[in-house]
């Protein structure tokens, strides 16, 4: 359902609207009225932002990456993105099975969501259990390469 949202320019017309949505006509000032610009008042009287906390660096991090994959699921594997591979080049056919290597497509693991109905051989890095049954299922195997 569409929403009807009035514009701006006529919510900010009128009287009644003196502010234009900036609270009371005291608030919209000068900086004094926010404290000053960007970082200012970080010194040591009272009153001031308390920002020193943020500061500095604090804890162990680890050195190491985070190694994120990419990642597809069962149910993106369809009839038609097979077959469009195929035209390109990515996957071949052989018979009524489709053999795809998700891991030269740039994926690294295969996930469960989504139903999976295609005969087809796939290669990829890693494979969740119940993403490996759905394949096997439709007549499928999952090689896993390292």
């Amino acid at each position: 359902m569409v929403v009807y949202r009035q514009k701006k320019r006529v919510r900010y017309r009128g009287k009644g609207s003196g502010t234009h949505g900036g609270g009371a006509r005291k608030k919209r000032r000068g900086a004094g009225s926010r404290g000053g610009r960007g970082n200012a008042g970080t010194g040591k009287r009272a009153g001031h932002h308390k920002f020193w906390g943020s500061l500095g660096s604090r804890g162990f991090i680890p050195r190491r990456s985070s190694g994120k994959t990419d990642v597809i699921n069962v149910g993106d594997l369809t009839a038609e993105r097979l077959t469009h591979w195929v035209s390109e080049g990515k996957a071949t056919k052989e018979g009524n099975t489709y053999i795809v290597d998700l891991t030269s497509l740039g994926y690294g693991k295969l996930l469960s969501t989504g139903n999976f109905a295609v005969k087809a051989k796939i290669t990829i890095a890693q494979c969740s259990p119940a993403a490996a049954e759905k394949v096997k299922a439709a007549g499928g195997e999952v090689v896993q390469s390292s």
